[in-house]
């Protein structure tokens, strides 16, 4: 099987939009997360998100922005950040894919054509509601953009969504399918509509009386749920000897995925399946738990997600569990949802460099989830030879990647 590099990254998020300044707010324990607009928390009753300030015009063709969902835009910009970076030749675009992932798709072009017929009695649909909307438009923009005639697909499994797109583009470059694979994933939900549809689910955190910025807590005490977020981030994934044979930037090995199903609950975590699925990854990897130095958990700040997230990554690593760190980022960006899983492993990139990204405002440690946090300020360390990232969905879509450094 062939080894899998990563040479190129690419942010659109909450703290930034660029994946420099994503890993200068991690490292800042900044917050991404503020206050809805009055009018939105009011139409859904969520109080607070991690909502990104965007202006379409330096990433996008003069007009183009109103035939894209706010997510495909989100897509292409990213996209386009890992592509260059990447260097890739594209010489032969035939053997270059796109694996995609998104929760929701087009959520506001949905949103705004459900306002105009329900809301408005006016039934006269936008020509482009369909290509605009459909879960598949932002991986195929991507796609079309670049050219990249290659394998493609497009994972909609809930939070798993694009972890799930990383973990099979590493494998379709293994297999010999493709050379190299755009992967990533998007979210853009923060509407009216699916706003009250996660409050109707009372899963939602309110906002800190303080600080909004520090609403989402996971891990603590104190926690009351998460806080959804928008955003995307994008790779460039490469058979590792052609990366280094141009002399490419490797910024890590993908070199393991999990993929499992509780098969349990369409809602609540199961610990065996996703300790089934960080075993998977790592004996793809060929590790063992004391060879990961981080984890960036899925921690969601849900009173029992995160307790059994504690207790599968205790029962995966035994003793090892005492020395590795772990944090989770969305107490920073929020839950981006379909998009998480690809800008968590963007924040696992800054922990290979021996930066370990913080869990913000996490003050109160909870008893039950007994792990080795890194707490409120990132920790400067000898950098890991692994780290390890996961994804936890709804509907029991347990997804686990891990990376090596280069």
């Amino acid at each position: 099987m062939r080894r899998v590099a990563v040479t190129g990254a690419g942010v659109v998020s909450p703290l930034g939009i660029t994946l420099e300044e994503f890993h200068r707010s991690l490292t800042a324990g900044r917050s991404g997360i503020r206050r809805l607009a009055p009018e939105l928390a009011a139409r859904s009753g969520a109080q607070v998100g991690a909502t990104l300030d965007w202006n379409p015009a330096p990433h996008l063709k003069e007009g183009e922005a109103a035939n894209l969902d706010r997510a495909t835009q989100f897509a292409l910009s990213a996209a386009a950040q890992a592509i260059a970076a990447s260097g890739l030749p594209m010489k032969d675009r035939d053997r270059v894919g796109v694996s995609w992932g998104t929760g929701m798709g087009g959520a506001n072009t949905l949103e705004a054509s459900y306002q105009q017929t329900y809301g408005k009695d006016d039934w006269r649909m936008r020509p482009l509601t369909v290509v605009m909307s459909m879960s598949n438009a932002s991986g195929s923009n991507v796609a079309v953009r670049h050219g990249l005639r290659g394998p493609f697909a497009n994972y909609s499994t809930a939070c798993s969504s694009s972890a799930m797109a990383l973990g099979e583009a590493m494998r379709t470059i293994a297999a010999g399918r493709a050379d190299a694979m755009v992967a990533g994933g998007a979210e853009a939900l923060l509407t009216p509509g699916v706003l009250a549809a996660w409050q109707a689910l009372r899963t939602l955190a309110p906002a800190d009386a303080a600080d909004a910025g520090a609403s989402c807590k996971p891990f603590d005490k104190r926690r009351a749920g998460l806080v959804l977020g928008e955003g995307a981030a994008a790779f460039v994934l490469e058979e590792e000897s052609a990366a280094r044979a141009r002399g490419a930037r490797i910024y890590a090995l993908l070199t393991g995925y999990g993929n499992t199903c509780d098969a349990v609950h369409m809602s609540r975590p199961d610990r065996d399946g996703q300790v089934r699925a960080m075993q998977q990854a790592l004996a793809e990897a060929g590790l063992t738990p004391r060879d990961i130095g981080y984890i960036n958990a899925h921690g969601t700040a849900t009173a029992v997600g995160d307790v059994v997230e504690a207790e599968a990554i205790n029962a995966v690593f035994g003793q090892a569990a005492r020395e590795v760190r772990v944090s989770s980022t969305k107490s920073l960006h929020g839950h981006l949802l379909g998009g998480s899983g690809a800008l968590e492993f963007a924040a696992a990139l800054l922990a290979l460099e021996g930066v370990l990204p913080p869990t913000g405002f996490l003050e109160q440690p909870d008893p039950a989830c007994a792990l080795r946090h890194v707490a409120r300020q990132a920790e400067r360390v000898s950098p890991p030879r692994a780290v390890m990232s996961n994804s936890f969905a709804f509907g029991g879509s347990n997804v686990v990647l891990v990376a090596t450094r280069g």
